[in-house]
């Protein structure tokens, strides 16, 4: 039976390879994000290898995400995979020196709606005793480097959810795993920076970063498993990265 995989953050970067890799193999889509000119573009190229639909919404929104999750056309209503990917950093600076609008983006996007997300698609999954969520946290997640105090904390939370997603669906049956990467080299810089090409590009000089389509192949393969095999909790680093804060760079 052909599953379906609702992805959120799907325009770019790792939830758009994810999203890429899942059509290939014949999966369902429902694809989230805020930018509907690509939303729509993505759309219309993995039409040609699987059924998609697409929502446009801020996970920051919890009473647009509720409605249009509780909308979804017929064929697309029961959700098999949920993978929690939408995130952000912003700003890199001293807690004291913090911006508190870029603090509340963290916190509103990396854990309120990962959360409303996740409310208003778990309880079909607990209905059937049957799912796979998974989260994708971050280095950030497993441990602080400095300047990183809120975004890192941000991901923290996501790593306590994903083993709390993981205890209370216990009895449902349902697989919670989390994905938690170091260095990638996405969009992610680029926003932290606000914009700054050049500060964003000095992140991934000097070394090979993991690329979005390497996480999406280490999602597949976690999804793929045979349903008594669950990978709950895995960190991916590029070989040139030893920690958050120790890169071997040439």
């Amino acid at each position: 039976m052909k599953q379906t995989a609702f992805i959120t953050g799907a325009t770019s970067g790792i939830g758009k390879a994810t999203a890429e890799i899942f059509a290939k193999n014949n999966i369902r889509l429902i694809l989230c994000g805020r930018r509907s000119e690509r939303l729509m573009e993505l759309q219309e190229e993995l039409t040609k290898l699987t059924e998609v639909t697409t929502l446009q919404f801020d996970v920051r929104d919890r009473y647009d995400v509720a409605d249009q999750i509780a909308n979804l056309p017929k064929d697309f209503q029961q959700i098999d995979i949920l993978i929690n990917n939408a995130g952000n950093a912003h700003g890199l600076s001293a807690i004291q020196d913090g911006n508190i609008d870029d603090w509340d983006a963290m916190l509103d996007i990396n854990v309120k709606g990962l959360l409303y997300v996740s409310r208003a698609i778990i309880p079909q999954m607990t209905t059937r005793n049957s799912g796979f969520i998974v989260n994708i946290g971050s280095i950030a997640g497993k441990e602080v480097y400095p300047n990183g105090n809120v975004y890192c904390a941000s991901k923290h939370a996501v790593n306590a959810l994903n083993k709390a997603m993981r205890i209370d669906l216990n009895k449902h049956n349902i697989r919670v795993s989390g994905i938690h990467p170091g260095a990638v080299e996405t969009e992610f810089s680029e926003v932290r920076f606000k914009g700054d090409t050049q500060k964003a590009a000095k992140v991934y000089t000097g070394y090979k970063a993991l690329q979005a389509e390497d996480i999406a192949d280490i999602i597949h393969f976690v999804i793929t498993r045979p349903y008594h095999v669950n990978i709950e909790d895995l960190v991916v680093y590029p070989t040139a990265q030893a920690s958050p804060t120790i890169m071997n760079k040439h």
